[in-house]
């Protein structure tokens, strides 16, 4: 039987490694991308490395397009493996459309290749070391709403549990990814039982071209990279080999946790030794 992987984000940055990764794990990959120029050329760039590499476009938001990779899937025979990368981040957005493509979007993704998964299926889902480092204190009411991401009144839900705060989009931003947590542990426990894993990874600074743009309009991240005791940013493909790691065999016994790749930042920061 034909396996088939999917990275989303997969034009560039660590959904293209993570892409380039997935060749080597299954036999076809789908490469998801919103941008149709930028997600042929990953593809055509992958081609010849193993595995097959086929452009999907697809706004990651779209239900009928969700319907129509899930389909595309089926065609091709079983699905193994699932690095979900793509996301937005607090210059590219408001608050809203943060939360509808980095936590709805994750959720409708899960709903739709839920009925795909079997034994052996392992997901891995974007999240951020952002909520460990700015959500200081859990909020039972947001929690709720954040567990409820394809609820119709979501959006009314979460502001109305974080007030106006929430429409700051690095606030957006940080609670959106602790629902990527929270979705993640809660989609281990949903899929256990078929034989299949979630988790999540919580990438710290990395430099890619989104990554970049960050930094660019938000120059605090230079005291994060100072910070960080390895002293530097990540790079793309370590992300990617972290998610491989939970993807790949040799992690069958491991679901329902989160991984930070942030060269040991968030340590400094909230360990024993943060001062």
């Amino acid at each position: 039987m034909t396996t088939v992987g999917i990275a989303t984000g997969a034009g560039r940055g660590m959904g293209l490694d993570c892409a380039r990764r997935l060749m080597e794990l299954v036999d076809v990959v789908l490469l998801v991308d919103r941008d149709e120029a930028t997600v042929k050329e990953a593809a055509a760039g992958l081609s010849g490395a193993g595995a097959i590499a086929e452009p999907f476009v697809l706004d990651i938001t779209d239900g009928e397009g969700l319907a129509r990779l899930a389909a595309r899937v089926r065609e091709l025979g079983t699905l193994r493996a699932v690095a979900h990368a793509a996301g937005i981040s607090p210059t590219m957005a408001d608050w809203r459309r943060i939360f509808t493509v980095d936590l709805v979007g994750t959720a409708m993704l899960a709903e739709v290749l839920r009925p795909l998964f079997s034994a052996g299926t392992a997901m891995v889902c974007f999240a951020s070391m952002a909520p460990i480092l700015a959500v200081d204190r859990p909020d039972a009411a947001a929690d709720a709403a954040l567990d409820a991401p394809l609820d119709e009144d979501f959006l009314d839900r979460i502001h109305q549990a974080l007030g106006p705060a929430v429409e700051d989009p690095g606030v957006a931003y940080s609670w959106a990814k602790r629902g990527v947590h929270r979705f993640a542990q809660a989609e281990a426990v949903r899929v256990g039982p078929l034989g299949a894993r979630v988790c999540s990874v919580s990438p710290g600074v990395i430099d890619t071209p989104q990554g970049r743009q960050e930094a660019e309009s938000h120059p605090s991240m230079a005291a994060l990279v100072q910070r960080t005791p390895l002293g530097r940013t990540g790079r793309a493909e370590e992300v990617a080999a972290a998610v491989a790691f939970l993807l790949s065999d040799e992690a069958s016994f491991v679901s329902g946790i989160d991984l930070l790749v942030d060269g040991g930042v968030c340590a400094a920061l909230r360990g024993p030794s943060a001062g």
